[in-house]
């Protein structure tokens, strides 16, 4: 949910002697390939994100809370940290419908590609939910979805709050070439977890309107859905935005301290070798 596209992956040019028609097509061949990878490393890291965080919801109400509140903040914490690692440099790593409007509202993500995006990302979780439903039938068939606990009120502010704090930090670690990249998926997880610990027992702490959608919509529970469908992409498209405002350069680090961090230093270093 939190990895900047980028369009070089050490490709180097080759110079080829091609009719102008033929080249204009394998560009798009290569681009139609090139966006279903990604779409599917939203569905599937999608799909794995929920349900790694729903089964643990399951798991801790079907087995005398066993699980705990901590427990269920770390699963979530966890599951987006090695997600981000692992399809990150593929798709972005968005896995939330919020964080890729908030991306294309800063102009950092193609608008005509959002509404694949949040297909993919919404089937990923339905897919998880609808997984879930039927390892889990009879008694121990629980919703795993997000419901307000107080006011819908309360929960759309809290839902607000939560959501700007995320896109916020993943402005910070993945869209500034000042920040220590290597550490993204470190800082969002652990965002994510910080997040649930303490927004969990008042509104679900969905941050993500697919991982709210999802279960809604296997379960066809919707009592309070406008909430996780309104809240988190308003609190998205301001903290990214907040975050530009305050962005002074784009300069990176090593050009104003002179020195890059740590690890971009040791990777300079070893390719001097």
């Amino acid at each position: 949910m939190a990895a900047e596209n980028s369009d070089t992956n050490g490709n180097r040019d080759v110079v080829l002697n091609v009719k102008e028609g033929e080249a204009s097509q394998g560009a798009r061949a290569c681009v139609s390939v090139s966006f279903m990878q990604k779409l599917l490393a939203e569905v599937l890291g999608t799909y794995f994100l929920i349900f790694a965080g729903c089964a643990s919801v399951v798991v801790n109400l079907d087995n005398d809370k066993v699980v705990t509140l901590p427990g269920i903040s770390i699963v979530w914490g966890l599951a987006v940290m090695v997600l981000v690692y692992s399809v990150g440099h593929i798709s972005g790593a968005h896995f939330n419908p919020a964080v890729t409007v908030a991306f294309a509202t800063c102009k950092r993500f193609p608008w005509k590609q959002v509404p694949a995006y949040v297909s993919a990302q919404v089937l990923g979780s339905t897919l998880a939910n609808g997984t879930l439903r039927l390892l889990f039938k009879g008694s121990q068939d629980r919703f795993a979805g997000t419901i307000p606990a107080g006011s819908e009120m309360q929960s759309f502010v809290v839902e607000f709050i939560i959501t700007f704090y995320l896109m916020f930090i993943i402005s910070g670690v993945a869209t500034d070439n000042r920040a220590i990249g290597e550490l993204a998926g470190l800082a969002v997880g652990s965002t994510v977890l910080l997040n649930v610990m303490f927004a969990g027992p008042i509104s679900g702490a969905s941050m993500n309107p697919a991982r709210s959608l999802g279960p809604a919509i296997v379960h066809s529970q919707y009592k309070g859905i406008w909430v996780y469908l309104t809240a988190p992409f308003l609190g998205a498209i301001s903290g990214a935005w907040i975050y530009n405002l305050i962005r002074f350069t784009d300069k990176p680090l090593r050009e104003i301290t002179k020195s890059g961090s740590f690890i971009r230093s040791s990777r300079s270093n070893r390719s001097n070798i």
